[in-house]
């Protein structure tokens, strides 16, 4: 039975790649301390976990997520070896399928909406009805990596090409508080232990591929700072960097009653068999950035 004393919250789940798995820890350190999340509005990652979560099927999903390592992920990888993506992603959305079940979004439990970004008309698209996993591969399309999704007629992508932490869509809610998880918080310095280097430096199956994807299209490689970046790295830290400075603006524009910021490097964005530690940083950063409204009702 729920408590009458729960705090009904707006969740805001912002895109950022594997350091979404955060919103994992985010959602259940919520959980654990009588918030009641009554809407979700998400991005990209964001959409894919708020998606699942809405569904009911976030334990089911944990448990696979973190049971994944890097050769699973390649296995999921369904090239389409276009100029305008990598993956087509039917592959990865009918196994989540296949887990969560074929859902409509008017028939979730929690308010959901994902956002994508019509590029061609440069405007956001939320979407707020029909199949859930169409909703999520439209929220997700990155730019390089998956394909764009063709959702009513319309070529969308990734949602933070243009709203990495959507806040408007929970303007008409509700709810007590609004809460914003920004996954391009300000980079942290990393002390890397000697024994993960080499781990960390070899090239992981993801990595090939999307290299071998862009090879053809990519001049010889620049040095910057003793590092050699290929068109992806260049790509996606761009992107990462993006994301950031927009995240900011929103953040600024239509404040939330409390934000909880992940550090941009707290993993990279494929970096998926991280689940379990980015899990865990979100549970942390939730208690460090909320534990105030729990010890003051006490």
């Amino acid at each position: 039975m729920l408590k009458e004393d729960k705090k009904t919250v707006s969740l805001v789940l912002g895109s950022g790649g594997a350091r979404g798995l955060a919103h994992i820890g985010i959602i259940h350190w919520l959980e654990e301390n009588d918030f009641k999340i009554e809407s979700i509005s998400g991005c990209s990652m964001g959409a894919l976990i708020g998606g699942i979560y809405a569904a009911g099927k976030l334990d089911d999903f944990e448990q696979w997520v973190n049971a994944i390592n890097k050769v699973d992920i390649f296995t999921l990888l369904d090239l389409s070896w276009e100029k305008n993506g990598l993956v087509k992603g039917d592959k990865i959305i009918n196994t989540l399928v296949d887990l969560v079940g074929d859902q409509l979004i008017e028939d979730l439990p929690i308010s959901f909406t994902a956002t994508a970004a019509d590029i061609i008309n440069e405007k956001e698209v939320w979407i707020e009805s029909g199949r859930l996993f169409d909703a999520i591969r439209a929220s997700i399309s990155l730019p390089l990596f998956f394909t764009p999704f063709d959702y009513k007629g319309v070529q969308l992508i990734d949602g933070g090409v243009l709203n990495p932490v959507p806040i408007a869509p929970t303007f008409g809610d509700e709810t007590e508080m609004t809460i914003a998880v920004n996954l391009g918080g300000p980079p942290v310095s990393q002390e890397i232990p000697a024994d993960k280097l080499e781990e960390i430096n070899d090239s992981s199956p993801i990595h090939e591929k999307v290299i071998s994807f862009v090879s053809n299209f990519k001049r010889p490689e620049l040095k910057i700072g003793g590092h050699d970046w290929g068109a992806y790295e260049i790509a996606n830290q761009a992107f990462d960097a993006m994301q950031s400075t927009i995240a900011r603006q929103k953040i600024a524009a239509y404040p939330p009653d409390h934000v909880i910021e992940i550090a941009r490097n707290a993993c990279g964005t494929l970096e998926f068999d991280r689940a379990t530690e980015m899990i865990e940083l979100g549970y942390k950063k939730a208690q460090e950035y909320l534990s105030h409204m729990v010890n003051s009702n006490k």
